[in-house]
């Protein structure tokens, strides 16, 4: 009798220990949840050419893949890091943009189907097999493009002889490119000619002027820029510009 019973608590010991190291696998194959340090999905418009498309962003401290799905769940997007990346660590920051195809080929009622407003999800694995986690949420409030004061083109495409410090000026933008009030917390404004680049990004609360220093421009020279409206999802809409600076 005692040894049948030390037997059988010698086997149920067994049997318990067997299905922990089992469980225990099934743990170590799911991994642990580790969630991305930033993930981003935003609609980049170009008031002024009238093109259209996406920006994702994610960050982490590296990935074997990743993958975008929609809040209907299904996948946008997907990445793998093989070979010499992934012996390296695979990645850690991703950065994509889409083509932006024009209103023409692409209108807007055709684009806010294709990309539907919601909770995006980013799902991913490390190099060690951890799952990696993240979301964005993803609107279709589109800011209108800022219109521009100055400097404003002349009888030409390009404004010129604009004096030095360059001023570049526009409007507040209020409302979305369907004409709905929107909430713009940024302006962001690029100027450049190949050999120049400079970009400032500043609160709409600072206004709607920026001054690019002297320092930064030549006289004689030829520049483009653009001018930002960025809303509180991180939407942003271009309008461009160009001009010549006075001798």
């Amino acid at each position: 009798m005692t040894i049948r019973c030390t037997i059988a608590s010698a086997l149920a010991i067994f049997v318990v220990a067997v299905a922990g190291a089992a469980l225990a696998r099934g743990n170590d194959a799911r991994g642990r949840i580790v969630p991305l340090s930033a993930a981003r999905l935003i609609i980049e418009f170009n008031a002024s050419a009238e093109d259209i498309g996406i920006q994702a962003f994610l960050d982490s401290g590296g990935w074997r893949e990743v993958e975008i799905f929609d809040p209907l769940g299904a996948e946008v997007f997907s990445a793998e890091a093989e070979g010499r990346l992934l012996r390296q660590g695979g990645g850690t920051e991703l950065f994509l943009e889409s083509v932006e195809p024009g209103l023409d080929e692409l209108p807007l009622d055709v684009f806010f189907g294709r990309f539907p407003e919601g909770v995006y999800k980013f799902r991913g694995r490390t190099p060690e097999g951890d799952r990696l986690v993240g979301s964005a949420r993803f609107s279709h409030d589109v800011p209108a493009g800022p219109e521009l004061v100055s400097p404003v083109p002349g009888a030409g495409e390009c404004a010129e002889d604009v004096a030095l410090p360059a001023v570049i000026e526009w409007e507040p933008v209020t409302t979305s490119i369907t004409g709905a009030p929107i909430e713009i917390v940024a302006y962001e404004v690029i100027v450049e000619n190949g050999g120049v680049n400079f970009d400032v990004v500043s609160p709409a609360t600072a206004g709607t002027t920026v001054t690019v220093p002297p320092e930064v421009l030549e006289p004689g020279a030829d520049y483009i820029f653009e001018v930002l409206a960025i809303e509180e999802g991180g939407n942003q809409t271009i309008t461009e510009g160009c001009f010549a600076t006075a001798n």
